[in-house]
């Protein structure tokens, strides 16, 4: 089973369909329900909804999720029934499989319940994701710009030696030019000299590691405050509420994040794990605010 617990929860959406071919004089019983079995559509609707709420149950590698919508609709043709099904959560992980399973089991309820009249002469077919919303397809985590990014690491004692590196990578990944990082003293005025070089040399993304937690002297979030034509509370709001579901202390972390001049500019922790989740969270509006 797949670990999503460093993905972000948003809001997923997904459709699905399924297409049940069947004889002609079967529709009239459908849209009267007087099939044999009595109402098929609502049984059939019913069915495809708690299938999707119990998808993780059914295919061993489906993550559960907090299933906050699910439906499902029928059209009826000369000889088939259209299956549309939608499925809705906030979560780290899409609902397309949610979606399928609903439209597939609410297709097999019609096959099951149209047998005494059809046979065999029905066929379940077309079963198809319509369409998703949300998750890395609308939330990018990679760039298709040049963008310049600087790494500052503060030389404070909770800053381990794998966090420029850890980070380095993560940017990279993301398709940014990264410029060698930087070690900067933990002094308010040596971070604030260091960031205005970066600002003159015209980086995009400028982010500091280290001298943010709570035992720490603050001094890179004093700097890079100071700085800031435009600040972001949002960037370090959500940051802290990422981090804050996986670790008990992340409410304890200060932080400044923003524009100056055209240049973002973020603090980091210094530890390689924090720094990570902080980029979990971050990345898809670090890249939404410099390809704007």
């Amino acid at each position: 089973m797949k670990n999503v617990s460093a993905k972000p929860d948003t809001l997923r959406r997904a459709v699905a369909g399924a297409v049940l071919t069947l004889p002609a004089d079967c529709i009239p019983l459908l849209a009267e329900a007087r099939t044999d079995k009595g109402d098929a559509l609502a049984a059939a609707r019913i069915a495809g909804i708690m299938a999707g709420k119990r998808t993780s149950d059914i295919i061993p590698l489906c993550h559960p999720l907090p299933i906050h919508e699910v439906d499902v609709a029928f059209e009826l043709r000369d000889t088939e029934v259209v299956i549309t099904a939608h499925a809705e959560t906030i979560g780290p992980t899409g609902v397309e499989m949610e979606a399928l399973t609903a439209a597939s089991v609410a297709g097999l309820t019609l096959y099951d319940m149209l047998k005494p009249h059809a046979g065999t002469n029905l066929s379940l077919d077309a079963i198809q994701l319509l369409g998703k919303q949300g998750g890395k397809s609308d939330h990018r985590r990679q760039t298709d710009q040049t963008l310049a990014a600087a790494i500052l690491v503060v030389s404070s004692p909770a800053t381990d030696e794998a966090v420029a590196e850890s980070v380095r990578q993560r940017l990279t990944a993301a398709g940014m030019r990264v410029q060698p990082p930087l070690d900067v003293a933990d002094d308010s005025d040596a971070i604030a000299d260091a960031m205005r070089r970066q600002l003159a040399d015209d980086a995009d993304l400028v982010l500091t590691l280290g001298g943010i937690g709570a035992a720490e002297s603050g001094h890179a979030t004093r700097a890079v405050a100071a700085l800031l034509d435009r600040p972001l509370p949002g960037l370090m709001e959500t940051a802290r509420a990422f981090g804050q579901r996986r670790a008990p202390y992340a409410m304890l972390a200060d932080g400044a994040a923003g524009w100056a001049g055209t240049t973002l500019l973020a603090t980091l922790p210094g530890n390689s794990a924090d720094a990570d989740s902080y980029l979990d969270a971050l990345l898809p509006g670090l890249i939404r605010a410099l390809a704007d």
